[in-house]
Formats: C-alpha cells, sequence, structure tokens
C-alpha cells in the first residue's frame, strides 16, 4: 500500500496569502475566504462543526427520549459510551486515509458515511436501536482529524497552532450549539401540532440534513493541499509515492505521540463527556426546565469560540518567545488548570456557584486541546496522519474510560463522578514532563548539544538513505527549514538571515 508525499513544483504560483517555501500560509487572516488556505479552514470547521452537532443532538432531549423508549440510566450511559467509542478506530483510520486520499475525500465520505445513521435516530424504538445509532453517527466526529490534517498542510509552523486551534474550537461549538437548536427545534414542532414522542424524531432531520450538505460543499469547493488536490498532483508528477507500513511504523514508534494521545485524552475526552452528561446533571440536580438545563449546558460547548482558538493562539505566542518548550509548558499549566476546577464543580452545590465553575472549566480544558495541537504538527512531518489520528483517537479512549468509569450507571453519583475526572485530568498531564525533542528540548531540559541535533537531522531521520537517494525526503526538509522558528527568540534573528525563504504574494 502506497501513500502520497509532496515534493517540489516547478512552477510558480500566487497565493492570496503570504507563504513558505512549502506554499503554506504563514498569516492566517480569520474573516478571508481566500482559495486554497482560507476557504479549506472554513469549510473544515464548518463540516466538523456539523458532525458535532448530529452526535451530540441527543442529550439534550434525552428526558424526553428516555420516556419513549424507557431508557434506565444504563441504557444511556451505555449510549453516550457508544457515541464516542467508535471514532476511536475511526480517528486512526482518518489519519491513514488523509496520507492515502487527501483531506477532502477523506472528510467528505465519512461525512456522507455516517449521516444516514442521523436520519435513522427517528426510527430508533429501543435502547439497542438508539444505542446503535449513537454508535454509527460518533463515527463522524473522525473528521477532527481530517480538520487538523488540513490545517497543518495549509498552515506554516508560526501560525499552525492558531489555525488548528480555531477550526478544531468552532467545530467544538456544535457541541454547544446544539443544546440550544435541538430543543428549539423540538419546541417548533411541538408547538405545530406533533406530540412529543413525534416531535423529537422530526427533529433529527435538521442536523442530519446539515451534515449531508457540508459533505457536498467540501467536495464542491475544497482543495487538499496549496498546489491542488491530490489525484492530480500525482497524476501530474508533482507527488512522489511513499511505502505506507514506514509512515505507519515511524508514527507509531514516536513515543511523543502516544504521549499527546494520552493527555489528549484528558482535556477533549473530557469535553465530550461533559456534552453527554452536562444537561442531564443539571436537569435533575437542580430541577430546571428542560430549556433552561440546554441554555446551561450550552454555555459549556460554546466556550470553543473563544477558549480553543485561544489555545492555538497562545502557543504559538509562547513558541515565538520560548519555542517547543514553551508550547510544552503551556500545554501542562493549562491543562492541570483545568482539572483542578474540575474538581472543585463535583464540589460546589449552588446553582450559580456551579454554572461559574464551569464556564472556567470549560475555558481551560478546551484551550488545552487547542494547545496540544500546536505541538502534533511538528512531532513527525512523514507520517502527520498517523499522529494525528493517534491523538484524536485518544481523545475518544479518554472519553469512553471516564464514562464507563464514572457515569455508567448509578455507582457514582454525578457530581462526584466530576470531581474524580478532575483528579484524572491533574494525573495524566504530568506525562507532558517527558516529551522532549533533541533540536528544541523540553519542559526541563534545553536542546542537545550534540552537533547533529538539529531540525534537519530529526525529520530526515524518518527517511533511510535510499529513500533519500530517491529524493523522497524533499518535503521534510523543507519542513526542518520552516520549522526552525520552534527554537524561540533567542535564534529568531539567526534564522531570519540565513534559512527563511522570502515570502510569495500577491
Amino acid at each position: 500500500m502506497e501513500i502520497s508525499s509532496t515534493i517540489t513544483e516547478t512552477e510558480p504560483q500566487k497565493f492570496a496569502l503570504p507563504v513558505d517555501s512549502e506554499h503554506k500560509a504563514t498569516e492566517f487572516r480569520l474573516f478571508s475566504a481566500a482559495a486554497p488556505h482560507m476557504r479549506a479552514f472554513h469549510l473544515s470547521w464548518i463540516s466538523f462543526f456539523s458532525c458535532f452537532v448530529s452526535t451530540f443532538a441527543a442529550p439534550p432531549l434525552l428526558p424526553i427520549i428516555r420516556d419513549n423508549l424507557n431508557l434506565t440510566a444504563t441504557d444511556i450511559g451505555n449510549a453516550g459510551v457508544a457515541s464516542v467509542s467508535g471514532a476511536v478506530f475511526a480517528r486512526i483510520a482518518m489519519g491513514t486515509a488523509c496520507d492515502l486520499f487527501g483531506p477532502r475525500l477523506a472528510s467528505a465520505s465519512l461525512i456522507l458515511l455516517t449521516a444516514p445513521a442521523v436520519y435513522f435516530t427517528s426510527i430508533a424504538s429501543s435502547p439497542i436501536s438508539f444505542l446503535l445509532v449513537r454508535f454509527f453517527t460518533g463515527f463522524s466526529l473522525a473528521t477532527f482529524v481530517s480538520a487538523q490534517f488540513w490545517m497543518s498542510s495549509m498552515f506554516s509552523g508560526p501560525v499552525v497552532g492558531t489555525a488548528n486551534g480555531v477550526a478544531a474550537g468552532w467545530g467544538n461549538l456544535g457541541g454547544g450549539a446544539t443544546q440550544l437548536i435541538m430543543p428549539l427545534v423540538f419546541s417548533l414542532i411541538r408547538d405545530i401540532g406533533a406530540v412529543k414522542f413525534t416531535a423529537w424524531r422530526i427533529a433529527f432531520f435538521i442536523p442530519a440534513l446539515f451534515q449531508t450538505l457540508s459533505a457536498f460543499a467540501i467536495l464542491i469547493f475544497g482543495q487538499d493541499l496549496p498546489d491542488g488536490n491530490y489525484q492530480r498532483l500525482q497524476n501530474s508528477g508533482n507527488k512522489q509515492k511513499d511505502k505506507f507500513s514506514r509512515v505507519f511504523y515511524h508514527g507509531i514508534t514516536n513515543y511523543r505521540g502516544w504521549i499527546l494521545a494520552l493527555t489528549y485524552g484528558y482535556c477533549f475526552g473530557v469535553e465530550l463527556t461533559v456534552d453527554n452528561i452536562i444537561a442531564e446533571y443539571f436537569y435533575d440536580r437542580f430541577n430546571l426546565k428542560l430549556h433552561t438545563a440546554g441554555i446551561i449546558a450550552a454555555s459549556f460547548g460554546l466556550a470553543n469560540l473563544v477558549s480553543r482558538p485561544a489555545g492555538g493562539v497562545l502557543s504559538d505566542m509562547m513558541a515565538k518567545r520560548f519555542g517547543m518548550r514553551g508550547r510544552l509548558w503551556a500545554l501542562w499549566a493549562v491543562q492541570t488548570l483545568g482539572g483542578v476546577f474540575c474538581i472543585i464543580l463535583g464540589q460546589v452545590g449552588s446553582l450559580t456557584a456551579s454554572i461559574v465553575v464551569m464556564i472556567v472549566f470549560s475555558v481551560f480544558v478546551q484551550a488545552a486541546c487547542g494547545l496540544t495541537f500546536g505541538v502534533v504538527p511538528f512531532v513527525s512531518r512523514r507520517s502527520l496522519g498517523v499522529i494525528s489520528g493517534m491523538t484524536g483517537g485518544g481523545g475518544n479512549v479518554g472519553a469512553v474510560l471516564t464514562q464507563l468509569i464514572f457515569f455508567k450507571g448509578s455507582k457514582y453519583s454525578k457530581e462526584t463522578g466530576i470531581t474524580l475526572m478532575g483528579i484524572m485530568i491533574v494525573c495524566c498531564t504530568l506525562p507532558i514532563f517527558l516529551i522532549y525533542f533533541p533540536q528544541w528540548g523540553g519542559m526541563f531540559c534545553g536542546p542537545s548539544l550534540e552537533k547533529i541535533a538539529t531540525e534537519e537531522d530529526y525529520y530526515l531521520s524518518e527517511w533511510s538513505s535510499k529513500e533519500q537517494g530517491k529524493g523522497l525526503h524533499q518535503a521534510s526538509l523543507k519542513f526542518a527549514d520552516n520549522s526552525r522558528s520552534e527554537r524561540g527568540r533567542r535564534v529568531h534573528s539567526q534564522t531570519l538571515s540565513s534559512n527563511a525563504t522570502p515570502s510569495a504574494n500577491v
């Protein structure tokens, strides 16, 4: 099995944004829709948003659905676990699919394959059928990996954290928006004349249609790379083929990817868990109306509007001054604080205090997600899709384990489960201390003093001398040159003067 690897384009191109030697944008202009960079950004977050809305359309309507389908607490817990467990393997597979076929086809195909499950939710008639539709709908969350892969392929190192953070953060908004959308749609349908047990079923056609349209938008308007789509570049000879077995090997043998998968399990995984439980938690504990509980729960997901993008921006800011070591320190500090506020959330007993603490908790835990994907693009150039898939899959593993341990059945009250979840966040963030890049250093150690500790040596170590002789390493060589900014301000002027490639612009 073979995949594609970018090599040098022979024909000069012009772009609406300034670019580096790989034609990745060196600026991030949020309110631009310029092709191909910013257009890819908007398509990625909108499609991911639609998948989030679909996956978490059920929780805000659970008080109605559980009465209609006679769901027990165990049934609800199992369905919640099912909604995020399928995406564990789907995300790993999505990373591979992005390497094989490009993020455009990979994401659009998955969205179209999972849309029927959203439609079928309207005919669920038993706990088993409800669990199955939530399970298959949850596969769509793997579009997160394609979104991050797409952004890492379109934006250069100094802004890739920001691009990844905003794309994922705005996509994750779907988890909060659906807490508002679904009760509203349900109420409108019921007011028109449908009985409540019919209204919730009709409501699921809205997220299903939205998801379907987003897939067609990607296929029509999307582009895999700055220079074009995978297939066209391959056919024109501007991309060479690389053995998938080697790409997969270099991904799974890089310990940094496994550590980031673990830590991501307790920022994004926690976010998924909270999306599943928070509306029901406020509804039951504080005896609120369904719509009121939905509004409060929505504030958790809606914080992604600024919190996850802020994490990406913070990662880039820390890198500009302190390099990769700054990215790692910021990730550890923010995620640990998220764990502390999660513990507090489980301890407070008043409605007002719970809302305030929940919002603060959401800001930190979601910012940690953005900070994580400020580091991921630099772990491996050759195996970017595999590393992205591992990390994204780790988020779902964390969600599955957390829900199985703390929120399945009635072993723990929800407030106790939230407190214990916070303790796990703090503990599972500690392995960040172990991440070390020879060319940049780690949290407690600076870069290696050996002469071979350079960006080129790190990224070219993924290629054998025979592969380098064939020119397969050229993309990694360019990436190594562009990633010198991760050294921090101490070498910034040296990097610009001796290594940087002038930007191309129109």
